[in-house]
């Protein structure tokens, strides 16, 4: 199992060699790419070529690009804020000529934290999913439609999406989750969405707000998470997604003591 951090730690700054350097330092083989423009300008092949070069100087695999997080929705009832989003999400896809990757992670409609009314209409997220994998399909590229707290991307909700109303096989879901914690039980959703299970994202809470706590300094019951995602199969990549909080040498070594913590759950 390669376990794999998101960019999203150094989100507030440029991506540069060293950040690699740094995940690599602290025992992780894969890395999360976190397309924002002001953190890796993904519309630029130089930069992506850079990217290119860091992964391998580093030793480190791509696993995954989040697609922009946006205020406008890929599942809007608005056609021309829907094909807006889609296209911003599609411009992530273009990582995938330079580097190969599996999953590109997208959102569905906001977040319920965020108070946004809308963006959450069912048919309108099926346009553009349908969409986004008719052009990730020639590059191997597989969508993941992330758990996220809102009724149409909870884990329940996505697994009837994907089963009922999207036709294509480069789909799946990304479970994250911190995410499934808000909406109840951890091990309740991996068996939910696992028929469909393409991404793992691995953080923390204490069940009331997103923290995105390292794994274990939260209220997660990770010995039973962790069963399960064995019962279920899954052997895909365990990404630590951590925002940028505090020195990222501190969150990356309570990153490191986590993964041998779940390292060793997962051979008892």
């Amino acid at each position: 199992m390669i376990f794999a951090v998101s960019t999203c730690l150094y989100r507030q700054r440029r991506l540069l060699r060293d950040h690699l350097a740094e995940i690599a330092a602290h025992g992780f083989t894969g890395v999360e790419l976190f397309a924002d423009r002001l953190h890796v300008d993904y519309h630029n092949a130089a930069v992506i070529a850079d990217v290119q070069q860091w992964l391998a100087g580093a030793q480190l695999e791509l696993v995954s690009v989040h697609a922009p997080v946006m205020e406008i929705s890929l599942a809007s009832a608005d056609a021309p804020e829907r094909e807006a989003a889609g296209a911003q999400t599609e411009r992530a896809r273009h990582v995938a000529r330079r580097i190969p990757f599996r999953n590109r992670i997208i959102h569905i409609g906001p977040p319920r934290t965020e108070g946004v009314k809308g963006g959450t209409n069912r048919d309108a997220a099926r346009r553009s999913i349908d969409a986004l994998t008719k052009a990730a399909e020639p590059l191997g590229v597989r969508i993941a439609i992330e758990v996220i707290p809102n009724d149409l991307s909870r884990a329940a909700s996505l697994a009837e999406l994907i089963d009922e109303d999207i036709e294509a096989a480069n789909v799946g879901i990304c479970l994250d989750l911190g995410h499934a914690r808000l909406e109840g039980d951890v091990a309740d959703a991996i068996e939910l969405v696992s028929g469909h299970l393409a991404a793992i994202d691995v953080h923390d809470n204490r069940g009331r707000a997103d923290d995105h706590l390292v794994p274990f300094e939260g209220a997660i019951d990770w010995p039973s998470a962790l069963t399960t995602v064995q019962k279920v199969g899954y052997d895909g990549a365990l990404t630590f997604e951590r925002p940028a909080r505090g020195a990222t040498k501190d969150t990356l070594a309570r990153a490191r003591d986590a993964r041998r913590r779940i390292e060793a759950l997962m051979k008892d």
